[in-house]
């Protein structure tokens, strides 16, 4: 018998099935972020350990002996950032996303800041019914090269969300 579904920290070990789910889940950004910030894999392996050298620590929800969804959490002094949320899309739409966020905001001792794509409009609205509220252009643009190593094209083309406890 399986157990329980839990959330754990992901570990080296977990690299290739986080892989396959942002790659899965990046799908829904095919034809929707620019053409020219899109590409197959969405995500490489290395970008992945990257990310985890960079400090991003990603946590996975587990049913049974299988990740159906991570997410990170970096922490970049005065703020936490959550990094690379995704969910199966076989398993969307059932709260995995919720659950992780719940969790990663219960380790959180800072404001938490959140960057999407801007056209990826139910993302946005997930994190909006979650508690987060959209900021304004030019606060997006500082808040993004100050965080986040990005490109300026990347930059041209998201959005920050921001915790209740972020204060502008």
């Amino acid at each position: 018998m399986d157990p329980a579904p839990a959330i754990r920290r992901c570990t080296v070990a977990d690299v290739p099935a986080i892989f396959a789910i942002v790659n899965d889940a990046a799908a829904a950004y095919r034809d929707v972020i620019p053409d020219d910030r899109w590409h197959e894999p969405y995500m490489q392996v290395v970008e992945i350990e990257q990310e985890i050298r960079d400090g991003v620590v990603f946590w996975g929800y587990q049913s049974g002996r299988e990740l159906l969804g991570v997410m990170g959490i970096q922490d970049r002094g005065d703020v936490h950032l959550i990094r690379h949320a995704y969910v199966r899309s076989a398993h969307r739409r059932r709260g995995i996303g919720e659950k992780l966020l719940a969790h990663l905001e219960g380790m959180a001792s800072k404001p938490i800041l959140i960057g999407t794509w801007a056209a990826a409009i139910w993302a946005i609205r997930f994190y909006e019914k979650n508690g987060y509220r959209l900021l304004p252009r030019p606060e997006i643009d500082r808040l993004l090269r100050k965080y986040w190593r990005i490109p300026e094209r990347q930059i041209e083309t998201s959005v920050v969300l921001a915790s209740s406890a972020w204060k502008s």
